[in-house]
């Protein structure tokens, strides 16, 4: 009997992880699936390009989407079923551009040469584009306005940025108190499942500075990457970005609403090099100023200080505002490397100086614009976030939207509200 739709699209999802370890970020579904690929032979890049295809044709086909884990037992993590036949085009819409970016990795690993920009959109829903220096240029006369010091911009922002650093011995406490107070906030807006937990844990030698490892059963594991001094001033934005109401709250939002209770099952894997991404970074990147406003840094100094953390409030507000600006400077970076073919040694001065910081910063990011799974998923964070805000427009219930409902890129965009 041939799969049904939903159950090749596990299936594909995991057999290609076995060429790119790190490819589905995170695993929840029937445990059959896991084991019967586990046990298969591993299928060449050319064979995972056959089957995608043949997933993108099934899906278009109207073939049964189907319910992979029909004859499991009912335990804990089993609701009652709730048919919803009136999602059925959406399921197929959101399944369909999820399968499109499987088949773009898939023609990755069989060596099909694709333009950066045109992997990107493929993979993420949205076409890249670079960002003009000006905009650059505006932010690093916002920020001469602000950063205190004498001498050139670059070394007064740099010395500022790293005098913020939070002291080894005191930041799990200061995640501790934001994430109580974020996960509050998060209950009372959107609502939170029982039982649901997060537990944070501090790493290293890792190209990322956070990073959700949800484990399902309501359960995620965050880690901080302390390879660098973690700096108070974006450390509410790391616990909002991974926890709440970011990753996490979408997760568990998703596994009890859609998975358990819609029997869902495409949404209990998370793969990345889909659009899915986009709209996952955007959101958590928009968390903080859903549920603590634009201006957070009255809230956050109430947690830092009295830890003794150094956090300059007065100048964050506008610090952040031209930080955002600046992460346009990532977009470029890529480009340089994946278009331009310049020399990593020459794009990390370039990041450096554009994002007036470290050398060893600017390396950190060019790292992660190197590493073959997520050289273009820095567009989800550059591209997400104006995309989500646009959607959301100040309204939580649209927010509650991101984290509850299947939605794309292109969906946003088509339900974004116009400007006025």
């Amino acid at each position: 009997m041939t799969a049904k739709v939903v159950e090749r699209y596990l299936t594909l999802s995991l057999a290609m992880n076995r060429h790119v370890d790190g490819l589905v970020d995170a695993y929840y579904g029937p445990q059959a699936i896991a084991d019967k690929v586990a046990a298969a032979p591993v299928l060449t890049p050319e064979n995972l390009v056959l089957e995608a295809r043949a997933l993108v044709g099934a899906i278009d086909a109207g073939e049964p989407l189907g319910d992979p884990d029909a004859e499991g037992e009912p335990g804990p993590n089993r609701l009652e079923v709730v048919p919803d036949a009136g999602k059925d085009a959406a399921r197929r819409h959101f399944l369909r551009s999820q399968a499109i970016g499987l088949l773009t990795s898939a023609r990755k690993l069989a060596g099909e040469p694709i333009a950066y920009a045109d992997e990107v959109e493929a993979c993420y829903g949205v076409r890249p584009r670079r960002v003009f220096e000006d905009d650059f240029e505006a932010a690093h006369r916002r920020l001469e306005e602000v950063v205190p010091g004498g001498g050139p911009l670059a070394e007064r922002y740099v010395a500022w940025r790293e005098a913020q650093a939070v002291p080894p011995d005191r930041l799990e406490a200061a995640i501790a108190s934001l994430a109580e107070d974020l996960r509050e906030r998060t209950r009372t807006l959107f609502g939170l499942p029982e039982n649901e937990s997060v537990e944070f844990a501090l790493v290293s030698n890792e190209p990322w500075s956070g990073f959700n490892y949800y484990l399902g059963g309501l359960r995620s594991r965050v880690v901080i990457n302390t390879d660098l001094p973690v700096l108070s001033t974006s450390l509410g934005h790391l616990v909002a970005h991974e926890a709440y109401p970011g990753h996490h709250t979408e997760r568990v939002r998703k596994e009890v609403g859609l998975v358990r209770r819609h029997r869902c099952w495409e949404e209990s894997i998370v793969v990345i090099g889909t659009p899915h991404n986009l709209l996952a970074e955007g959101l958590a990147d928009l968390g903080l100023e859903v549920v603590m406003g634009s201006h957070p840094e009255a809230v956050e100094a109430e947690h830092l200080h009295p830890l003794g953390i150094s956090y300059d409030q007065d100048v964050v507000a506008v610090v952040r505002e031209a930080a955002e600006a600046l992460g346009g400077v990532r977009a470029n970076a890529a480009f340089r490397l994946w278009e331009d073919r310049a020399d990593p040694d020459t794009v990390i001065d370039e990041v450096a100086r554009w994002s007036l910081t470290t050398r060893a910063r600017a390396a950190k990011q060019v790292e992660f614009l190197l590493h073959p799974t997520w050289r273009a998923y820095i567009f989800c964070y550059v591209e997400g976030l104006p995309l989500c805000r646009a959607f959301v427009a100040g309204d939580p219930a649209r927010f509650a939207r991101l984290v509850t409902e299947q939605l794309t890129p292109q969906d946003l965009l088509d339900q974004t509200l116009p400007s006025h």
